[in-house]
Order: structure tokens, then C-alpha cells, then sequence
């Protein structure tokens, strides 16, 4: 499915491709809902809505996004209103940065994580408070996890990580039923799970594998499904894959483009459990997840369902413009001029921006990054992202399927619709709005709303 690399989009002079990307121009910069244009399907370029700001934590587009995510958080028990606005305050009284942001997250994280002291009272109170003071521990990890890249220590990628990891664990430890922790086998690895179950008399359920993108940790899988699904009485599965979590951030494995080969071993583990009903099998993807699970859908039909949060038929579009118009077919020209003409001249922020965005895909990348350096080798990862377009695979699609869109989305417009379109099976297409205050990738304000609408659709296809 790799597809031949594409020709800088019409009207972008090589010149004009690098003098974007050395002021840090379009989504390179994490400014994407205010980049000038976008591109689409097509090879063609078409302006970008600015969204109205119905509120502003953050000056810096970059670290609002991220800062609503985690206010947003609140509905669903994964962060605190009065600890995301403190934190903001903090950040914005020391002057916005990646720094500070992350410097501020941390130590929300480390003051929140210890176990609470167990007092005279009944031992269950403590428990349950440490319950979720470890979920939104988790939440300001992975908030300060995101962006430290763009510190002075970006070496602490990892560390940040396995911290954010062990307040998750602590917390699904805590659950009532603790959620089963277990490895799933997968291309010499083995794939963390965590599968979460309804309280009650264990029997046969509709279950939802839960799927993140390229920058979303296990937190935010609780909060755009797992307590949605507990709430109706389904399963839950959470797993790390590759590009993902554990897989990324210790193992060092970027992202495949056959992650079919990744759910396939999932269903497998799920199929085996007497409380998971084999026939009711749903599989999300948010974020670039929306991508994965739809390339996995098409291969893999004992799925009775996907839901793609957006859908998303081209990662590699979601660059911007300037970025690819550097990647040719020619690998050796193509990181020349990289090296020699594109990276002297990035700012801190774009250089700090393609650190995060390619690792993820490249080994090479990744530990480079960790040293506070961009890669010099762009071609490869390149490659892999241009790879994982799905538009000759989408219609293959058998099992029925959500496609959700949002109002302003930044990094994939027009691709819900383009997915949408290419489905040849039973098929919903849902835009998330302005109006009811969801816009935005993902529907950062609005987590709750958001899995209202892919709930209710999952119940009506799954229903017995």
C-alpha cells in the first residue's frame, strides 16, 4: 500500500516550501487551527477555517490545545478544574513555554501520584482516593510528556513516560474489578492490555478495543471510552502498540503500516475471554487512530464494528505543506537538502515540532530527538507516514462504520468525508460542532458529548 511520494503541492515553489518551514509556517508549528492552508486529496491547497476562540488558556495555539484536552478531561474524572486552571495560571505567570508547561504538569503529576496516608478511617476511602488522584496524575504526565521534547530536557521523554505509566497502573489496579493487565504476542514483542470489565456477575458482553493516535497515552482512552463503555455495561480493552506507548517510549518501536497485524492478536486474546461476546467486537480509533483502525477493519472482518475519530485517509496530508514539498522520491537529495538548507534555519519551536512528529516513526528519529536534535534522516519516516494512506483500502471495509468530523479540524480536513465517501458498506458520518461546543480535532471540550454520539451509534449496530 506504500504510495509513490507526491509532488509538492501546485503553487509551492521549492523557495517557498523552505522559507515556510525555516519561520515555522502551517501545522509545523503546532498553529494549526490558524495555518493559512491545508492540504487535500488531490495534490491541491484550500485555506484552513480559523476557529473562533471560544476560550483561550494560551496565547500559543500549540499549548492551548493541549491545555483543553486536559480541562476537558474533568468531565470524564481524568483531571480537576481547579488543578488544570492553577496550572495554567502558573505557566502563563512564568511566560508560556514549552518549559514551563511542562515543568508545571510534572509537578502537578509528582504531588498528586503518592499514595494518600490511610488515616484511622475505613482503608477503602484511602484506596479510592488514590484511585483517582493516580488517573489525573496520569493526565498531567502525559500533559508535561507532550511537550518536553521542547525543553532543556528532552532526555526525560522517557522518564516522564514511565511515570505517567505507573500512576495509569496504579489506577487500574484500583478499579472495581481491577482491570486485567496482561501482554498480548505480537511481531516478537508482546502488546500491554488492559482490559476493563463492568462490575457485576461475569457474562458475555459487547466489548470496544480502544485505539490511540500518535501522541495520546492510556489516560486518554478512559476518557474517550472506557468509562462511556463501563457506564453501559460493555468491556473495555486499552493497548499500546507500535508508535504507542510502552511500544515507543521503552522499546524504542515506531508505527506500522499493517496494523491489522496489531488488532488481529487482540481479537484473538478478546475471543478466548468467556466474558467478551465474540460477535460484538467494536474497534475506535482516535486522533491518527482514525487511520489505523480503518487499515485494520479492511483486513481483519471479525469486527462488528469501527469508529474513526475523524476519519482520517492520509497522516502524511496532515503535514504541512512546506514540510512535504521537501520529500521527494530521491532519498539522498531529499535529506541533503533537509540538512543543508532547511534545518539551519528552523526556529526552536518548528525544530522542537518535527522532533515530536517523527519519532514516532523512526527509531533513528526518536533517539536523536531525545538529544535535543532534529533527525537527518527525513526520507524514511517520511515514508512510513506517506504509507499509511488508506484510500485504496477503505472499501474493503465489511463491518458497519462510524466516521466522525469536527467543525475547524486542523490537521485532516476534507479526509472524514473523503473516508466516508469510500466506504461501500453500511455507514454513518457524524460532525462534531461549534454550536454544542465540540469543535476542534477531537472535540477537546467536549470528551462526554463526544462519546454520547459514538455510544449511542455503537448500541444500535450491536444491539442483539
Amino acid at each position: 500500500m506504500n504510495a509513490r511520494t507526491p509532488h509538492p503541492p501546485a503553487g509551492l515553489s521549492r523557495r517557498a516550501a523552505l522559507t515556510g518551514l525555516a519561520t515555522g509556517a502551517g501545522s509545523l508549528t503546532l498553529n494549526a487551527t490558524t495555518s493559512a492552508a491545508a492540504a487535500v486529496p488531490g495534490g491541491t491547497t484550500t485555506p484552513r477555517a480559523v476557529a473562533p476562540r471560544a476560550t483561550e488558556l494560551f496565547t500559543d495555539p500549540g499549548l492551548d490545545f493541549t491545555g483543553l484536552r486536559a480541562l476537558g478531561a474533568a468531565g470524564m474524572g481524568a483531571s480537576e478544574v481547579g488543578e488544570v486552571l492553577g496550572a495554567v495560571h502558573t505557566v502563563n505567570a512564568a511566560g508560556p513555554s514549552e518549559q514551563s508547561y511542562t515543568d508545571t504538569f510534572r509537578s502537578w503529576g509528582e504531588r498528586l501520584a503518592p499514595a494518600p496516608p490511610t488515616g484511622r478511617g475505613h482503608p477503602g476511602a484511602a484506596s479510592q482516593t488514590h484511585r483517582f488522584r493516580s488517573l489525573r496524575a496520569a493526565q498531567y504526565y502525559a500533559q508535561a510528556l507532550f511537550h518536553v521534547l521542547g525543553t532543556r530536557n528532552p532526555a526525560d521523554e522517557k522518564t516522564l513516560y514511565l511515570a505517567g505509566r505507573e500512576a495509569w497502573d496504579t489506577f487500574a489496579r484500583l478499579c472495581s474489578p481491577a482491570a486485567v493487565h496482561a501482554r498480548v504476542p505480537y511481531a516478537g514483542t508482546r502488546l500491554p492490555v488492559w482490559f476493563f470489565r463492568p462490575d457485576g456477575p461475569p457474562r458475555p458482553r459487547p466489548t470496544v478495543i480502544l485505539t490511540n493516535g500518535s501522541d495520546g497515552q492510556n489516560v486518554d482512552m478512559w476518557t474517550y471510552g472506557v468509562r462511556a463503555a463501563l457506564d453501559r455495561g460493555w468491556n473495555a480493552l486499552v493497548h499500546d502498540g507500535p508508535g504507542q506507548g510502552q511500544l515507543l517510549f521503552v522499546e524504542e518501536i515506531p508505527f506500522t503500516t499493517r496494523w491489522e497485524e496489531v488488532v488481529g492478536p487482540l481479537v484473538d486474546w478478546l475471543a478466548a475471554r468467556k466474558d467478551v461476546d465474540g460477535s460484538r467486537i467494536a474497534l475506535t480509533g482516535l486522533g491518527m487512530g482514525g487511520n489505523l483502525v480503518a487499515r485494520a477493519a479492511a483486513f481483519e472482518h471479525r469486527l462488528a464494528a469501527v469508529v474513526c475519530q475523524p476519519g482520517c485517509v492520509s497522516p502524511w496530508l496532515g503535514f504541512d505543506a512546506e514540510l512535504r514539498a521537501v520529500v521527494t522520491s530521491d532519498k539522498a537529495r531529499t535529506n541533503r537538502v533537509w540538512n543543508e538548507e532547511v534545518v539551519p534555519r528552523l526556529t526552536p519551536r518548528a525544530a522542537s515540532t518535527v522532533r515530536k512528529r517523527f519519532g514516532a516513526f523512526d527509531r533513528r528519529a526518536l533517539l536523536l530527538a531525545r538529544r535535543g536534535r532534529v533527525p537527518t534522516d527525513i526520507w524514511t519516516p517520511a515514508r512510513i507516514a506517506i504509507g499509511l494512506d488508506v484510500s485504496k483500502v477503505v472499501p474493503l471495509i465489511k463491518a458497519p462504520a462510524l466516521v466522525l468530523d469536527y467543525d475547524f479540524e486542523p490537521f485532516y480536513p476534507g479526509q472524514p468525508q473523503q473516508m466516508y465517501d469510500l466506504l461501500r458498506g453500511r455507514r454513518a458520518y457524524v460532525k462534531m460542532t461549534q454550536a454544542t461546543g465540540a469543535q476542534w480535532h477531537c472535540s477537546p471540550m467536549a470528551p462526554q458529548q463526544h462519546c454520547d454520539v459514538v455510544f449511542d451509534w455503537l448500541e444500535d449496530v450491536l444491539s442483539p
